[in-house]
């Protein structure tokens, strides 16, 4: 990944520039997925049930964090990018 498609933000944050590494990344890694052009990070947890956060997929509860794209591209944990 080049620093043209990328930039650090606050914490630990990538900012993601363009469409197709956003698509790299998703491909990537097995715990995120589209849903239009947000991008939701979800994970099996038991806690999801009470949460705000939660939702049933798939006969199971998960924790979902959704990544909405800015004029300036998706903000993502760097633990995606890599």
């Amino acid at each position: 990944m080049s620093k043209s498609e990328y930039s650090t933000t606050k914490g630990n944050k990538m900012q993601i520039k363009t469409l197709e590494q956003m698509e790299k990344i998703v491909s990537n890694n097995k715990a995120l997925f589209w849903d239009g052009w947000t991008v939701i990070n979800s994970y099996p947890s038991e806690s999801a049930r009470t949460s705000k956060f939660g939702a049933f997929v798939q006969g199971k509860w998960h924790l979902q964090k959704r990544f909405t794209p800015s004029t300036d591209g998706w903000d993502i944990p760097d633990k995606f990018v890599g």
